[in-house]
């Protein structure tokens, strides 16, 4: 068997685009759904940290006899929205030809820390984020990411657009495949 630092890099590699993804798909979906009032740049970094964080819970879990995977492949998986940003941010400075010292804007890090806390609290370490906890916490995200007065509640646009059950699907897919690894 493979060690548990192999183990994990591969948990990482596999849930690392899947974050993405399924990112992406709710981020497609939601935004129609929240009028033109709607911050795109605050849809993609809430729902990408809550994505993350659901991931890295599924992943935990699946690694759940390997402890000392868990706390690598938790924290990498939380850590995708950071990278991610950073990724941005040089293709934008590598396409502007930006050399030497280049001055980040660090509330970016600060505002991503913050959500990660908040989704971190509601989709605990060692607990799955089943259908049952994905329900729980979506209305929470749609209410973030939702610009005032609108005509529906964050539970009613869910219902309507069924995003609960694609995070959901995602992160059993990410729990069978780290089962699957460190069996």
């Amino acid at each position: 068997m493979p060690s548990s630092d192999a183990l994990a890099a591969r948990a990482v590699a596999f849930a690392a685009p899947a974050v993405l993804s399924v990112t992406e798909d709710l981020v497609r979906a939601v935004l129609p759904a929240l009028g033109e009032d709607a911050d795109p740049d605050l849809v993609a970094e809430e729902t990408l940290v809550l994505v993350a964080t659901a991931t890295a819970r599924a992943a935990e879990v699946g690694f759940r006899e390997h402890p000392e995977a868990v706390a690598v492949v938790g924290a990498a998986l939380t850590e995708v929205p950071l990278f991610y940003f950073d990724y941005l941010l040089g293709t934008q400075l590598v396409a502007e030809g930006a050399e030497g010292e280049v001055e980040v804007d660090q509330t970016v890090y600060v505002r991503l820390e913050r959500k990660a806390q908040f989704y971190g609290a509601h989709l605990p370490p060692g607990r799955f984020p089943g259908p049952r906890a994905v329900a729980d916490v979506m209305p929470l995200w749609m209410g973030r990411i939702s610009p005032p007065k609108l005509p529906t509640t964050p539970q009613q646009r869910l219902g309507e657009l069924g995003l609960a059950d694609r995070l959901a699907v995602h992160t059993r897919l990410v729990l069978a495949f780290a089962q699957r690894l460190v069996s």
